[in-house]
């Protein structure tokens, strides 16, 4: 099953762990064949919202909501269940700065 572990840091630890440490950590999972991707994020000030109401799109600058932690990076990976997928959580370096979401992954339900 696929689960994705969502990083979340507040701005004061944005750059704690080391890109090298959270490459590391990244290779380990996919040598076991857990990671699917890894990717880091860029802080929320390079990020932009985009809302359609009624036809028109409108964009914001920054995140939707105003939040203390941002998200700045996923893991998506490959667990037999969720309590693997929280081992796998507990490893991702940044999980020491702030907190990893682990969220199932579900298929869209498309007609055949």
């Amino acid at each position: 099953m696929k689960y994705l572990c969502l990083v979340y840091l507040d701005e004061e630890h944005w750059n704690a762990c080391p890109d090298e440490v959270c490459f590391a950590y990244g290779e380990q999972l996919r040598e076991s064949l857990h990671l699917l991707a890894a990717e880091p994020l860029h802080p929320v000030n390079r990020a932009t919202t985009v809302r359609v109401r009624n036809g028109q799109t409108a964009l914001f600058d920054g995140p939707f909501a105003e939040t203390k932690e941002q998200l700045a990076g996923f893991y998506l990976v490959d667990a037999k269940d969720l309590n693997e997928a929280i081992q796998i959580a507990q490893g991702i370096p940044p999980a020491r700065y702030g907190s990893i979401e682990v969220r199932p992954v579900r298929e869209l339900a498309v007609p055949r």
